[in-house]
This record gives C-alpha cells, sequence and structure tokens, in this order.
C-alpha cells in the first residue's frame, strides 16, 4: 500500500507542490469562533442567496435548529421559485434518529427524519425543496455519507457540523466545531458540480421526501449500490487551478475507500511538516499508517500535537446512573484505552517535550473539532475523524488551504487558542482511568469483546 512506503521530505513537499490550486483571497474567507455565530451566519447566507442553496450533511434533525434551516429554506424557495435547491443527507441515518434521542407523535408512534421531511413536503406541497438519502453502503455500519459543505451561490459554508441544536448551540449544551465561510466561485463550482455529476445522477440516490406510501419503504438495490461505491471510489472534484501557486489557494479533496486522494494527501501533508504538526480528532482510533507517521515525525525531532475529545465530551457517553445502556456506549471507553495505550507507547517523546496530547472536555459539550495544521503554512479542514472508519468505509472530503505568505495565520491561531482553551496536557497514561475504574456493566462489555476478539472488527469500523 502506498501509505506504508518510506518517503523522505522533499518527495512529501513535491506531492503537495503539485496539487492543483484555486486562487483564494485572504478577505473572503471567514472563520467563526462558536456555534452561535456559526448559526446566525448560516441562516443570513441562506435568506439571501439568490442563485443555489445546496446543503450536504450528515443529517438534518428535527429540532429547533433544524426546523429553522428547513422552514428558512422553503421560505427562499416560495419567494424566488428559479433557485437552485436541493439537500443531501445519508440515507440509512434519515430512517432512524440519534442514538439516545426518541421522538413520538400523538399516536405515540416513534418519528424520524424521514417522517419530517415528509411532513415538511406535505405542509408547503406548493413549494418544490428536494432532500435526498445517499446511500454509500449496503448497511450503515459499512459506510455512510459524511460530505461536509453547504454551497449557498459562490460561498461554500464548510464544518464539520451537521444540522441540530447540539452543533449550533442553541440550548443549554453545544458539540464543538470548526466553522469557516469561504467566498469562492470557483471552489464552489467544483462542489455543485461533483453534487450533480457523481451524486444526484446516480440511480440509487433517491428523493425521500416525496409524499407517498412507498417513500418510506424504499429498497436499495445492493448491486446498483455496490456500483455506485466503485464509482465514488474514482471520483474526484474536477475544477481549473494552476500547479506553482505562491499565494493563498485551496484544494478541494473527496475520497471513498482506502486509496484515494484525500488519504493520500494526508499521508504527504503529515511526511511534509519541518517543525510542528498540531491534528485535533474527537475519536482515538489512528489507521496504522497514521500511527507510524507521527511515530516517523517524532523520529525525527519534529514536534506533534494532538487534540482529542475526552470520553466524556464523546456523544455516545452516557453516565454510569443512566438507565440505558446499550454496547454503543463502550465506544468512548475503547477509544480512551486506544489513547492511554498510545501515550504508553510514546512516553519518552512526551517526557521530551516533543509530543503534546492534550484532551479536550468543558461541563456537559462534546467535542467534533477535526482537523491538520502544518507549519503555518498547510490548513487541513475536513470531516475525516482520521479513524480507521474514515479511511475506509465513509465518503469523506475536505479543503486543504495553502498560505506560504501567512496571510491566514493570526484567523488560525485563535481558532486554536479557543480549541485549546478547554484542553488538559497528558503526562502519563495515570492520566486516563484504569479498567478496573470504569463502570461494571462497560468492564463486562469489555472483557467479552477482548475474549472473543471483537475488538479488532470494533477497530476497523469505529
Amino acid at each position: 500500500m502506498i501509505f506504508l512506503k518510506t518517503y523522505n521530505f522533499n518527495t512529501h513537499y513535491q506531492y503537495l507542490k503539485k496539487l492543483k490550486k484555486i486562487p483564494q483571497k485572504s478577505e473572503d474567507v471567514d472563520i467563526l469562533l462558536n456555534p452561535k455565530d456559526f448559526f446566525r451566519s448560516v441562516m443570513r447566507i441562506i435568506s439571501n442567496a439568490k442563485k443555489r442553496i445546496y446543503l450536504t450533511t450528515l443529517y438534518l434533525e428535527k429540532d429547533f435548529s433544524g426546523e429553522k434551516v428547513l422552514e428558512e429554506i422553503y421560505h427562499i424557495k416560495y419567494i424566488n421559485s428559479s433557485i437552485e435547491i436541493a439537500i443531501l443527507v445519508d440515507w440509512h441515518r434519515a430512517k432512524r434518529n440519534r442514538v439516545g434521542s426518541i421522538l413520538v407523535n400523538n399516536n405515540r408512534k416513534i418519528v424520524t427524519n424521514l417522517d419530517w421531511y415528509l411532513s415538511m413536503a406535505k405542509k408547503y406541497s406548493h413549494v418544490d425543496v428536494p432532500v435526498y438519502g445517499v446511500p454509500v453502503n449496503i448497511y450503515e455500519a459499512l459506510g455512510v455519507f459524511h460530505l461536509k459543505g453547504f454551497i449557498v451561490d459562490d460561498q461554500v459554508i464548510y464544518t464539520g457540523a451537521n444540522l441540530n441544536n447540539m452543533y449550533f448551540h442553541q440550548f443549554d449544551k453545544y458539540r464543538c466545531d470548526r466553522y469557516q465561510i469561504i467566498r469562492n466561485k470557483y471552489l464552489a463550482d467544483s462542489f455543485f458540480e461533483y453534487i450533480n455529476k457523481r451524486l444526484l445522477s446516480s440511480k440509487v440516490v433517491h428523493r425521500i421526501n416525496c409524499f407517498s406510501d412507498c417513500t418510506k419503504k424504499l429498497k436499495i438495490n445492493k448491486n446498483r449500490i455496490r456500483m455506485f461505491r466503485k464509482h465514488l471510489k474514482n471520483s474526484q472534484y474536477c475544477y481549473k487551478g494552476v500547479l506553482n501557486s505562491n499565494t493563498l489557494s485551496v484544494i478541494p479533496l473527496v475520497g471513498l475507500g482506502e486509496k484515494n486522494i484525500l488519504n493520500e494527501t494526508i499521508y504527504h501533508l503529515i511526511g511534509s511538516t519541518k517543525a510542528i504538526m498540531t491534528l485535533c480528532t474527537p475519536y482515538f482510533n489512528f489507521p496504522k499508517f497514521l500511527f507510524k507517521s507521527v511515530i516517523s515525525l517524532l523520529h525525527d525531532g519534529k514536534i506533534v500535537e494532538i487534540i482529542v475529545g475526552d470520553k466524556k465530551a464523546n456523544d455516545f457517553y452516557v453516565s454510569s446512573k443512566e438507565k440505558s445502556f446499550g454496547i454503543l456506549r463502550i465506544i468512548p471507553y475503547l477509544y480512551e484505552m486506544n489513547l492511554c495505550n498510545f501515550v504508553d507507547r510514546l512516553q519518552k517523546y512526551i517526557d521530551n517535550g516533543q509530543l503534546l496530547v492534550r484532551v479536550w472536555k468543558h461541563k456537559k459539550n462534546t467535542y467534533h473539532v477535526k482537523g491538520i495544521w502544518i507549519d503555518n503554512v498547510w490548513y487541513l479542514s475536513t470531516g475525516n475523524n482520521f479513524n480507521s472508519r474514515s479511511w475506509r468505509l465513509d465518503l469523506e472530503n475536505g479543503i486543504l488551504f495553502y498560505d506560504p505568505n501567512g496571510v491566514l495565520r493570526i484567523k488560525y491561531e485563535k481558532e486554536l487558542f479557543l480549541i485549546r482553551k478547554n484542553t488538559k496536557i497528558i503526562k502519563d497514561s495515570s492520566n486516563f482511568e484504569g479498567i478496573q475504574d470504569y463502570p461494571i456493566k462497560i468492564r463486562r462489555f469489555i472483557y467479552r469483546i477482548c475474549y472473543i476478539y471483537i475488538a479488532r472488527l470494533l477497530k476497523k469500523i469505529l
């Protein structure tokens, strides 16, 4: 596999230099620093849309924030019937609610996001706002639609956030993420073209808010999904760019499966580090190549900073006092065990100051930050969690910024400062709870999966 080959710094750097780049003006890049500002900006930009609104997200949830967004889109379409609109969500996630979240109607029947999309289509039957379900694989556990980015006219709103109350901090809790608004027609066009030519043209991507009895019973053809997945593995963003750029520029990246341009670029991006790399991920489960790349940087004397979410800042975490305690609740503990082993193995680099591991936790809020910062020159914004699942199973994308003159440096430093603000620095593995300190039910689950060797399988799909 290409990611396990040994390359020197120049090879990594030349790979990045040869990527086609889209020129970008620094004043047309806004980095928002909190979810409430993000929500206000999204609503403002949507309300001022004139030409097109294309939203790609894992889910658009039926709650206060989700309803505000969808109702505003219906309103815009009503007053401007010529505007192009499409909302794309994961097909499997549309058919269920978030884990631990249950909505019921007056007849005590469980209401899913799909039910809500249908009810909104019926309520606004005179306005056409299509919602599409994208099945990246036959089963949700084997891959989801994890594409990020909202295209509004010639702007790309890029964030790892999905559309619900937590991501927008509408009530008492929030989910920490990154929020960027990029005004660039060529970047927006590349996203727009990919959605239309690679996704909406497929026979397995169906409109799921057509009000009919057959919509919820819609069955996806398995062979067509396999062909669709194969097709996506060979697809990229198409755009006109320049090769030898010495000014601020952006590179849109998309990929599915282990060998794709997004994964390959992440590999070379890490390998191009001259002095310092910062990497953020909510879920600590590095693929083999990424673990080796980090060790290689440390061995060469580089500085590596990793910011990961505390297990209590994971969306699957529940208190031991909670009655509901399903198998998915062990996930935050498995991530913590991975991180503990990582710290143990690389303790000497922590001691000499080369490796800095930070764990994010702020009250009862959760953490969803992903990205890479390299030497204040390269910045990757992505939905990729840098785990085995993102690497092999999900459809992912990202935007790589090349900033050789440091025009965005202050903006990115402010962003990182606020992310670090709610972190603690890990000195050694004693900073974590041991298995013996976990709730009894969690300990039983962990011992059971280790005994029957399911742990290895879980690492590949988490």
